[in-house]
């Protein structure tokens, strides 16, 4: 995807492509900095790519190469995100998150370039993520003065350590594609003209599986990461056995029999 010309009107697009949905963060004016529109847009189209049974996979990225999203987009920060606006402008950010924290469907961040505050907020809300080397990660609220919302903090907490979490939010330094795949914060660092095609790879891969097994280990990770103490062990051993009692399970096992590729419907 080539880089939107500048002037483009701010947008979050949703593109069915097979079984992929992208959904793309296009304000190439402000390096895909997310305007509350922007914002308010995600739900819906995690909801239409969840309801699309021609989709497995969910694929985040920012339009172009030089950036994931630099974030909420600063511009609208004096009137959205002062007074009464700031509790506003957070159940945005709260409903976009908890609607890519909530999909069923895998969710993979595709990292060009800067991936900064609400920008990594979204990408830590993904399943995977996969970034170029040129990517840098930050988050610069204690830089403006901001709180951040502890809400927000259980996703950063699950793909990083907590000392790194708290160094992140302390400091607000950029952190390098290097250091972010050494620390775990991404899944593979690819160059930047192969990014794309290995997020494709990825996501075939995931989406030639059975949907129901992908979304039962999905389910249960997710589960025994947020509540490790008190899981919903009832709900995980549901959903493994729907897999158990599937048409895919039955299709999987006499594809492996015919020895050919079995083809998964998800139901």
């Amino acid at each position: 995807m080539t880089d939107a010309p500048r002037g483009t009107p701010a947008d979050l697009k949703l593109l069915i492509d097979g079984p992929l949905a992208w959904i793309v963060a296009e304000n190439p004016d402000r390096m895909n900095a997310l305007t509350a529109a922007m914002w308010e847009k995600f739900p819906a189209h995690v909801a239409a790519a969840e309801a699309d049974p021609s989709v497995r996979v969910i694929v985040l990225r920012g339009s172009g190469t030089r950036a994931f999203s630099a974030g909420a987009d600063i511009s609208e920060f004096d009137g959205a995100r002062t007074g009464a606006g700031v509790a506003d402008y957070d159940r945005l950010n709260h409903a976009a998150f908890m609607a890519l924290l909530s999909a069923q469907k895998p969710v993979i961040a595709m990292i060009h370039g800067f991936c900064l505050g609400g920008g990594l907020g979204i990408a830590a809300c993904a399943d995977m993520r996969l970034a170029d080397p040129k990517a840098q990660f930050a988050i610069p609220a204690a830089k403006l003065g901001l709180g951040y919302n502890p809400r927000w903090v259980p996703p950063l907490l699950a793909m990083a350590p907590p000392a790194f979490v708290k160094e992140m939010l302390f400091t607000g330094r950029h952190v390098t594609a290097a250091e972010a795949l050494r620390i775990g914060l991404v899944n593979d660092v690819v160059e930047a003209e192969n990014l794309e095609i290995a997020v494709r790879t990825v996501a075939g891969d995931i989406a030639a599986n059975a949907p129901l097994s992908v979304q039962a280990a999905k389910l249960a990770v997710n589960e025994l990461v947020r509540h490790p103490e008190h899981p919903d062990i009832g709900t995980l051993d549901d959903a493994v056995r729907a897999c158990f009692e599937s048409a895919d399970y039955e299709e999987g096992r006499r594809a492996f029999l015919e020895k050919r590729k079995a083809k998964f419907e998800g139901r």
